[in-house]
C-alpha cells in the first residue's frame, strides 16, 4: 500500500509519465504508466458542421500522398502525432478548424518531401489545371 517513486519519465511522445516505483515493506520495484487524458477534439469544417476528429483519416491522406517515396510508416505515425500535438495545443474549447489541419498537414509534409507536399497540396486546395501544380512547385522552390 506504500511505495515511493524511484524514477520518472515522459514516455509515448509525452502522451504518458512512466514512473518506476519501490515497495516500502518489500523493496520490490514496479513500473506503472500514467496517460494523459486529452479532451475529444473536434474538428469544424468548412460549412460549419463539427465532427470528431479521426487519427486513421488523417493517416489515410498522408499515406496516399507518401506511397511510392521513400518515407517509413513510422516517419507518417510520427508526422500524425506531432500533428495532433499541434492541434491539442491551438484548439479552442476542444475544437480546431479543418483549415488549421489542413496548413499543418501542409506544413509538415513541405519539410518531410516535396512530392507528398504537392500532392497533399493538389487535393487540399482543389487544383483544377495543370498551371496550379506548375505554380505550387515554383513557390516550393522560392522558399
Amino acid at each position: 500500500m506504500e511505495d515511493r517513486v524511484v524514477d520518472s519519465r515522459m514516455a509515448q511522445e509525452g502522451r504518458a509519465v512512466r514512473r518506476r516505483r519501490e515497495c516500502l515493506a518489500c523493496k520490490e520495484r514496479y513500473t506503472t504508466y500514467e496517460y494523459i487524458e486529452r479532451i475529444e477534439l473536434v474538428v469544424m469544417k468548412n460549412d460549419l458542421r463539427r465532427e470528431a476528429y479521426n487519427r486513421d483519416k488523417l493517416i489515410n491522406g498522408i499515406r496516399v500522398a507518401c506511397s511510392k517515396r521513400p518515407i517509413a510508416e513510422t516517419r507518417i505515425e510520427d508526422l500524425v502525432t506531432e500533428i495532433e500535438n499541434e492541434l491539442y495545443e491551438r484548439a479552442r474549447g476542444g475544437e480546431v478548424s479543418s483549415k488549421i489541419v489542413g496548413e499543418l498537414v501542409m506544413e509538415k509534409l513541405r519539410d518531410l518531401d516535396d512530392v507528398a507536399y504537392v500532392r497533399f497540396a493538389s487535393v487540399y486546395r482543389k487544383f483544377q489545371e495543370g498551371r496550379e501544380f506548375v505554380e505550387e512547385i515554383r513557390r516550393l522552390r522560392e522558399g
